[in-house]
């Protein structure tokens, strides 16, 4: 299965921290944002990932290189204009080779066995599996209905129009698709992969929730930065960072 980490936003809502460096390169005890993402990634046996790129993305590219450092292999797919999620993947679906592909955002710091995530996807023949969190303000985020199955029955009200119980949930920001969910993505046009999984649920094909347990945050706001950094000089997230070579955004 190949990965794909999403680095291509303005990062706005950190400003004027953004304005000089991308968000994914913000260092979190040290390590930039991204970096924590490929040592997931690579913990969990994944070589190949692409990272879109836009805002400062020479930048990103500069950091990172060809991902050898590593012990992985990193091409770019580099947006003159920022095309969503949907655009995004669909200008890097030539690199997917067909093959399902788990997506990150490169600006969440999480911890999450993506071994058995990618086994659920598969297990239960899912077109897309979406990483979900219980929440209290799951409808600030956008609510995602999920029932006793582990089926999504509708995500942001819009989806199936049956009546049946089902329980509240976030998006995470972290999901497996097979790459014929993109058939109907325009080329070069910004938009939203979550209009495909919509679509999906609406037609009955299997779209699935799986709950993270684990550590999570989303790096969106300055308070939120600043309790990452703290969470992780604490220990509450840990990865295999302290062999990392020693890179200078």
């Amino acid at each position: 299965m190949k990965a794909m980490i999403l680095a291509a936003g303005l990062g706005t809502r950190l400003r004027p921290l953004t304005n000089t460096i991308p968000k994914p390169l913000l260092p979190i005890a040290g390590t930039p944002l991204i970096v924590w993402n490929l040592l997931l990634l690579k913990r969990h046996g994944f070589h190949d990932v692409v990272i879109n790129l836009h805002h400062l993305g020479p930048m990103i590219e500069q950091a990172l290189g060809n991902g050898s450092r590593y012990g992985m292999r990193i091409i770019y797919s580099r947006e003159p204009v920022i095309l969503g999620t949907g655009g995004g993947l669909k200008q890097a679906e030539p690199h997917f080779s067909g093959e399902s592909v788990l997506v990150l955002n490169g600006d969440t710091l999480v911890d999450l066995d993506l071994d058995a995530l990618c086994a659920f996807h598969q297990q239960r023949d899912a077109v897309a599996t979406l990483v979900l969190r219980k929440d209290s303000e799951a409808a600030r985020w956008g609510l995602v209905e999920m029932d006793s199955d582990n089926r999504i029955v509708r995500i942001t009200g819009r989806g199936r129009t049956d009546q049946v119980p089902t329980q509240p949930r976030m998006f995470a920001g972290i999901h497996v698709l097979r790459p014929r969910l993109l058939r109907d993505v325009p080329k070069g046009v910004a938009s939203t992969i979550i209009d495909p999984y919509v679509a999906a649920i609406q037609r009955g094909e299997t779209v699935l929730g799986y709950d993270c347990e684990g550590y999570w945050s989303d790096i969106g706001t300055p308070e939120r930065y600043a309790q990452a950094e703290q969470d992780a000089s604490a220990g509450l997230i840990t990865l295999a960072t302290r062999q990392l070579p020693a890179i200078h955004p």
